[in-house]
Order: C-alpha cells, then sequence, then structure tokens
C-alpha cells in the first residue's frame, strides 16, 4: 500500500539524493515547461513558493527571475507560515523585498505588501510526490490544503514534481485537494 507516511520518507530521501547538478537540471526543466505551457496573463498573479534548501526542493527562483524579468505586469506572491494554527499569509515578492529563513528554513519576505487570497489566479503547490488522480504528499502539516480552500476555483493549482507519480495515494482523503496540473522535468500531468 502507498500510504502518505510512507511516500513522505521515501521521497524525501530520493531526493536528497540528488545531485546539486540534476537538481538546477531539473529544476530548469520544469522552469520551462511552465513557461512553454502556463505563462502568466497580464495583469496575474503567480503564488509559489520559495525552496528549503536542506530539502533539497527545486529551484523555483528560476520561475520568480523570469517573471520579474520578462513578465512585470505579473505579481509575484510568496507565503508566510503560521506555525501555530498552520495557516499562510500571503506577500508581494519584487527583487528589493528582504527575506529571512522561519523555523523550518524557508525563506520569508519581510516588510513586504499582503496579498489577498482573491487574488491568486495560479498557484504552483510544492510536494513530495503525487498520484494519477492528482492528490499530492506534502509535508503533513495541511498549509497547502487550508490555503488552497481559500482561493478562487478558476485559480490554477499546478504542483511542481521532480518525479512522475506514483499510481494511487492510498490514504488520500476527499478532503485533499485535487491539483489542475503537475509539472515534471519530463512532462506536464493533467487532472480534471
Amino acid at each position: 500500500m502507498a500510504l502518505k507516511a510512507y511516500l513522505r520518507k521515501e521521497y524525501l530521501a530520493r531526493r536528497k539524493r540528488l545531485s546539486a547538478e540534476e537538481l538546477a537540471q531539473q529544476s530548469q526543466q520544469i522552469a520551462d515547461l511552465f513557461f512553454a505551457h502556463y505563462a502568466p496573463t497580464q495583469g496575474g498573479s503567480v503564488h509559489t513558493f520559495l525552496p528549503i534548501k536542506k530539502h533539497h526542493e527545486l529551484d523555483t527562483w528560476l520561475i520568480v527571475r523570469k517573471l520579474w524579468a520578462e513578465f512585470p505586469q505579473t505579481q509575484v506572491v510568496v507565503p508566510v507560515a503560521n506555525p501555530v494554527d498552520f495557516s499562510m499569509t500571503h506577500f508581494h515578492l519584487n527583487p528589493d523585498t528582504g527575506l529571512q529563513e522561519n523555523r523550518w528554513g524557508i525563506p520569508e519576505p519581510v516588510n513586504s505588501l499582503p496579498v489577498p487570497e482573491s487574488e491568486m489566479t495560479t498557484v504552483l503547490v510544492p510536494l513530495l510526490c503525487f498520484d494519477q488522480q492528482g492528490h499530492r504528499v506534502g509535508y503533513g502539516k495541511g498549509f497547502y490544503d487550508r490555503f488552497l480552500a481559500l482561493i478562487p476555483a478558476s485559480s490554477q493549482k499546478i504542483g511542481l514534481s521532480l518525479t512522475p507519480p506514483v499510481d494511487v495515494i492510498d490514504d488520500a482523503e476527499a478532503s485533499d485537494f485535487t491539483l489542475d496540473a503537475v509539472i515534471t522535468p519530463e512532462k506536464i500531468y493533467t487532472f480534471s
């Protein structure tokens, strides 16, 4: 059985075995596919996570910097985690925004303008693995499930994954959000 706890441990270990070169190459492939298929619209927003270096997360800075350079009318938004209630607030990120790492090693903006959930048009969702139905396994705190429940139904929910899907996550729950798509280094998986 493919249970979340097992998958979480297994895919964290797999990711840590990647070399810096492999991680950089796969991050670039994912960024290239994102811009080829989901280039942002004028005046929209792209909400993204910033990578936790110690967990070998893919480098979303490749996406952020290209948005700044080539899509200046697109708002880049990043989360700040609240460890008390596992909620997130969201802030505008520009090249001048100061960052500091939180207790989990996640870079978070300092003195930035808040952005309400209602303004999210595209959300890039972190994950450790996902299945053929569009369910994801994250770190297990539920931050993104709470957040995705608050954004407009029309918002695109796009996972970014270094690995292809597993067949099924056996303990996926009805409250778990299904992603619209997941971008891997090799291809894009879409879900209805």
